[in-house]
Order: C-alpha cells, then structure tokens, then sequence
C-alpha cells in the first residue's frame, strides 16, 4: 500500500506518494491534486493509497532544500517508473546540478537523442515528481522560463533559490 502525505513548503503544501520502502512515486504541490492522481495512476493504476506520514528521510530533505542545503533532495530514492525514454529523461533531470540549468535541446543532446528536444519537453511534462526530479532546471533555448506544470512563478522561486536566476529587487 501507498502512503500519501503533506508536507510543507514556502511555495505551499506539498503532497507526496510513497511506497513502503520510501520510494517516492509522485510528488507534486497540493494545488494541483487532480495532476497528482492523473499521474499516479498512469503508473500504478489504482493502487491502493492511504493517508500517512510522510518517510523521515523525505520530509527532513525537503525541509533542508528549502533551508538552502540544495543537494539534500539528490539522495531522495525515487520510483523507476514510465516508458524508458522517461526514465532516460528523468535521470537526465537529476544530472542537472542545483544552480544551473538547461535548455530541452540540451537535455536532448545529453540524452543522446539531439533531434527529441519536443520528445523530451512531453516526457519533462510527465514527470511525476516534481522538485526532486527537478524539471524547474529546464529553461527554453532563448531562456525563457516555460513549461512548469506548478507555475511560473514556482519555476521562477526554486531556481532563484538555487542560484541559477539573480535574485529579484526589492
């Protein structure tokens, strides 16, 4: 069975799924619950769910992420789920450091796919756990801040958090 949990974030609630052994399946802004299921269940059907706390090892990552321990997610064991160019994806999202990012066209050509750069941005938007698997580091080839299924202005905060936008004046 899943436990699904909330925890707390600057940018609002958080909502994660997690398996037994702390694997995180999903993870995704409470605001949007109804992205959550759609995504849960694309992968795991109707998996049983019930209401829990959330794995120590998550909520005090995420609680250090956003004290500024950036790296403290990296660790964060996550679910091998979707078609295998998600997986290829997905892993490629977790090789971008905290503090840079990267175009899709660039994420294409890691991948070693230089002509999936649409591809990549549809497998991107299927990410089902969002700031762990961090499709926020991928900007569009001009800079544009574009594609973040939580928002812009979340997009905007986490890589100004991350130092990869300069912080806004005051």
């Amino acid at each position: 069975m899943f436990t699904r949990s909330r925890l707390a974030s600057p940018l609002g609630d958080l909502v994660a799924i997690t398996a037994p052994d702390g694997t995180i399946h999903a993870l995704e802004f409470a605001d949007d619950l109804n992205r959550l299921h759609r995504l849960f269940t694309r992968h795991h059907g109707d998996g049983a769910v019930a209401d829990g706390e959330a794995p120590p090892a998550l909520a005090s990552a995420l609680a250090a992420y956003f004290a500024g321990h950036l790296t403290a997610i990296d660790v964060l064991p996550v679910a091998r789920i979707g078609t295998p160019f998600q997986q290829a994806a997905w892993a490629a999202l977790r090789a971008i450091p905290a503090g840079e990012t990267r175009s899709y066209g660039q994420q294409a050509a890691g991948m070693g796919k230089p002509s999936a750069t649409r591809a990549v941005g549809l497998a991107n938007g299927a990410n089902p756990i969002g700031i762990i698997v961090p499709c926020h580091r991928v900007i569009g080839s001009n800079g544009a801040l574009t594609g973040y299924a939580a928002g812009v202005e979340r997009k905007a905060w986490l890589l100004r958090h991350e130092g990869a936008l300069p912080p806004l004046l005051a």
